[in-house]
């Protein structure tokens, strides 16, 4: 049996039928042998149709978790009068675990309360104090076991929800940065293929080829991340992540759109966590992207330096300011913010901002020893 906040819309489970089974036959052998019970043998029929209820109660009680409960109580009551020295109110102990179980304390602690708070009479009904004792021990930890295995449930819920959606936003920054960069390409080269159709047909045939290259870039890179979000059981091979060898290819349809893309490259590169080579990939991709698209500019500079314990990056552009009083637009609002997250979940910052010299500079700093 598991917590399940939507139990109003399921039905019992096998085991929940064999527990209200073992309940009512373990009541049905106590009721004959115990001292002081039903003396006739209407009352011995009566208290064992009261053990079935009890027991039967469980079968639906993760649709109707009050009602069962208030069956549980009131057939433990009859028990009670019936046999005073049957176990207290009956078993309604061990239904209350379930009921702990699917429901909160708000709305449990009143059955935990029904079944404390008249504990006093096990000892008017001539019981001992460790009859009393084990009546209130029961309940509570009844009570005590359900509430946990509820919250132990809840954590886990909350734990999944988390993933799930730390995942969802990683396939988002990753489709912004696929989608959004070759998007920004085509539609830059049909731009310019219409201003040059009729004058210039080659140089419109030439911005048509790089619309096509960068259309088929982008659907293989959809298929790469596609492909990472298949079970891990599928026989086909997962192509590589693109990395910071792959910035010659991600330059090439930004020249074609007429945009200037120096690259330097400061140190020598070692080994590279495959984390910081995609994000910094993608934080390069997507400086790129806000540069063509928002920028006006004709050149942008790419510098990548390579440290023992660190990778720096640093992106600047000859661009105007991309808004009027020198704020991001939407657009580059939102790869920003994407940058620096990434950044941050390597444990590095990303900063960005008009230039000293005028355009637009991201600067990122990458440590290398955090994402091994």
């Amino acid at each position: 049996m598991r917590p399940n906040a939507s139990c109003r819309s399921e039905g019992p489970w096998v085991g929940d039928i064999l527990f209200a089974a073992l309940i009512a036959a373990v009541l049905a052998v106590l009721i004959p042998i115990v001292p002081g019970g039903p003396h006739t043998a209407v009352g011995t029929a009566a208290a064992l149709a009261l053990a079935v209820v009890q027991g039967g109660a469980l079968i639906w009680m993760r649709r109707h978790p009050e009602r069962a409960m208030a069956v549980v109580i009131l057939a433990g009551l009859g028990l009670q009068i019936l046999g005073p020295h049957l176990p207290w109110f009956g078993l309604a102990s061990a239904p209350m675990i379930t009921f702990s179980m699917l429901r909160p304390p708000r709305v449990t602690l009143w059955a935990l309360g029904i079944l404390i708070v008249p504990t006093p009479w096990v000892l008017a009904s001539g019981g001992g104090w460790r009859d009393l004792l084990l009546a209130i021990a029961g309940p509570a930890l009844s009570w005590s076991l359900g509430e946990l295995a509820r919250t132990r449930f809840l954590r886990r819920d909350a734990e999944r929800r988390r993933i799930i959606a730390e995942e969802r936003a990683r396939i988002a920054r990753e489709l912004h940065d696929v989608v959004a960069h070759t998007v920004s390409v085509i539609v830059v080269q049909a731009a310019a293929a219409e201003d040059v159709f009729d004058a210039r047909p080659e140089r419109a045939r030439e911005a048509l080829g790089g619309i096509q290259a960068a259309a088929r870039t982008a659907l293989s890179e959809l298929r790469t991340l596609l492909s990472t979000m298949r079970p891990e059981e599928s026989d086909e091979p997962n192509a590589p992540q693109p990395g910071l060898a792959q910035l010659d290819s991600l330059a090439a349809p930004l020249r074609a759109a007429g945009l200037t893309v120096v690259l330097r490259t400061e140190g020598s590169a070692g080994p590279m966590p495959p984390g910081v080579d995609l994000s910094a990939y993608r934080i390069v991709q997507e400086s790129l992207t806000n540069t063509l698209r928002h920028a006006h500019a004709t050149r942008a500079d790419v510098t990548v330096r390579y440290a023992p314990l660190a990778l720096q990056l640093e992106i600047a552009d000859d661009g105007t300011t991309r808004s009027a009083g020198g704020a991001a637009t939407s657009g580059t609002r939102h790869g920003i913010v994407g940058m620096r997250e990434r950044a941050r979940l390597l444990g590095g910052t990303l900063d960005a901002g008009p230039g000293p010299r005028g355009g637009f500079l991201v600067r990122a700093h990458l440590p290398l020893s955090s994402a091994r």
